[in-house]
């Protein structure tokens, strides 16, 4: 055994910080208080500031969310009991793929444990049945759309991020009597940006492509009634599969999908990730069902999530920290090292309580680390320029690159 151990930890050691040991740092969010949250390190508790959660309207501590959550668990217990299949399914899973195959404008939905188990279930069974399928992807989709295709063992073609033109390229070059999937995110969740999807819809309406459009980072935050990104647009019905999560904009936990009747019965059929897992708590999907009505109801949180986003973007341009995209809620401070990244988060956290996660590889390339910062509904105006000048502080003491500003000269030592 002590063999194997020592096989392990070499591994570990010769993989570097790309694949060696991670290090998590402990938190409490505060419900009614967050982004406030409590620390512990080294066995004390401190209050810190959280600026890289996803529960990006603070619907997670909703007061509707937590009662629906509280009558749910007082009503059926802690847990769903066990499978779908299998003794499983609650009122409030049923409730709940009614309500967003309604959001999505589709003919059903369902739902999954996670929104990793959602792409990778769903894409194993689309892509692997519909019989010598050939997939496009864009090549910054998440792990969980890669492990997806890869189970379905459908031929798989990768164009580069965002650029139809590539996409073009690859699918004019196939057999037209071939099916062909193109597979695709909305917004990108390591760099904030969104994806040209009008015209991604054009190029699969002219090679009758069947499309699948993971709106993860948009679902509650975007379009009519957080309807996404391409309901935004006007072209969500283009899109013949819509995924989603209910841990983010929505505040809870689980994925899911929305799309064609006859495609949703195939994945509830066929897709192992499904079938052979223990439901999601009745508790939890039904505070997930009052987040998804409460914000088809209401625009006030995503209101407040613009404004903040455009706020954050404005004052990172006027004191020069360089950013990767302006396009979304979502906004990555540009670093490019690793170590650099994990200090200035470190140093974030010491002097002024703000907690922003340094991002490496694999979840980035090597020389494209980030802090992957997101401004929520819940930050006031007042934190977010705190948060900024924390930041212009430590890129002043460590010289560090500025980003160049039509409005004063560049610098590179602050």
């Amino acid at each position: 055994m002590d063999h194997y151990l020592e096989l392990f930890s070499r591994h570990m050691q010769e993989g570097g910080s790309a694949e060696g040991k991670r290090e998590f740092l402990e938190i409490g969010r505060l419900a009614g208080q967050f982004p406030a949250a409590r620390s512990r390190r080294d066995g004390i508790d401190t209050e810190i500031s959280v600026w890289c959660s996803n529960d990006y309207l603070g619907m997670g501590q909703h007061p509707l969310v937590l009662a629906a959550t509280r009558e749910a668990l007082d009503e059926y217990g802690a847990g769903a009991g066990g499978s779908r299949n299998i003794g499983g399914t609650n009122q409030y899973h049923v409730l709940l793929e009614k309500e967003l195959a309604d959001l999505h404008g589709k003919a059903d939905a369902l739902l999954f444990t996670s929104g990793y188990t959602a792409n990778d279930g769903s894409l194993s069974v689309l892509a692997g049945r519909l019989g010598n399928c050939v997939v496009f992807s864009d090549e910054m989709n998440h792990a969980s759309i890669i492990d997806g295709l890869r189970h379905s063992g459908a031929e798989k073609r990768i164009f580069r991020h965002n650029d139809t033109a590539h996409l073009e390229e690859l699918i004019s070059a196939t057999d037209p009597d071939r099916p062909k999937m193109i597979v695709t995110e909305s917004v990108y969740s390591m760099a904030g940006d969104v994806a040209p999807l009008a015209e991604i819809s054009r190029i699969a309406r002219k090679h009758g492509a069947m499309t699948f459009l993971d709106e993860v980072h948009a679902v509650g935050m975007y379009g009519p009634e957080g309807a996404g990104i391409a309901a935004g647009l006007g072209i969500a019905d283009e899109f013949t599969v819509i995924m989603g999560t209910l841990a983010k904009g929505f505040g809870t936990t689980g994925g899911y999908i929305a799309g064609p009747a006859e495609l949703i019965d195939a994945v509830r059929g066929f897709s192992r990730s499904f079938i052979f897992t223990t439901a999601l708590p009745p508790a939890v999907v039904a505070g997930a069902l009052a987040a998804v009505r409460h914000l088809r109801a209401s625009d006030a949180e995503r209101h407040r999530l613009r404004e903040n986003a455009r706020l954050t973007h404005r004052l990172l341009r006027e004191h020069g920290i360089p950013f990767v995209s302006d396009e979304s809620h979502i906004v990555s401070v540009f670093v490019g090292d690793d170590e650099l990244a994990k200090r200035i988060s470190g140093l974030l956290l010491e002097r002024h309580g703000v907690y922003v996660q340094a991002i490496n590889a694999p979840s980035v390339r090597p020389g494209q680390e980030i802090l992957r910062s997101a401004p929520g509904a819940v930050h006031e105006p007042s934190e977010i320029r705190k948060f900024v000048a924390a930041l212009d502080e430590i890129w002043q003491e460590l010289g560090l690159t500025r980003a160049p500003d039509p409005r004063r000269p560049a610098t590179t030592d602050g």
